[in-house]
């Protein structure tokens, strides 16, 4: 998924990485086409993605269709963005705790966060080390929701 089509870059923290090809551009499909939404981290991606107004309305989607989404790192910028962290609890990196408190979300610092308040699950992270344990509880969360 991008906001344009062709290919994607990756990064491993600011050096480049592999490409991808794109295979759904935003603007061109909708939540319900997917059972869920993992948000990548890092600080370009999510201020890049928080800019487009299709991406933003995208994330905001999944959120409306109580399907459940997992960020890490930076990425609850477009969870701000997009509006959908009022009441709820997460974590992130700790530079985003003011933002989000203002957004109105309550910041926790902790690897992992499952927040179920409104329709959907929300799964937090705080940084790259703590991907593996991420990893695991998105997909146990994604799992149980789609059962």
């Amino acid at each position: 998924m991008s906001t344009r089509s062709g290919r994607i870059q990756a990064f491993d923290h600011l050096d480049k990485a592999d490409t991808f090809p794109v295979q759904e551009v935003v603007g061109e499909t909708s939540a319900d086409s997917f059972g869920g939404l993992v948000l990548p981290g890092g600080v370009a991606n999510p201020d890049f993605l928080r800019m487009d107004d299709k991406a933003v309305s995208f994330v905001r989607d999944f959120f409306e269709q109580g399907r459940p989404v997992a960020a890490i790192c930076h990425a609850p910028w477009t969870l701000v963005e997009a509006d959908v962290v009022r009441g709820r609890v997460l974590t992130s990196w700790p530079s985003l705790r003011t933002d989000l408190r203002n957004a109105g979300a309550t910041w926790v610092d902790e690897q992992v966060k499952v927040c179920d308040h409104g329709p959907n699950k929300l799964v937090t992270s705080r940084k790259p080390d703590d991907l593996k344990a991420f990893s695991e509880t998105f997909l146990e969360v994604f799992e149980a929701e789609s059962a």
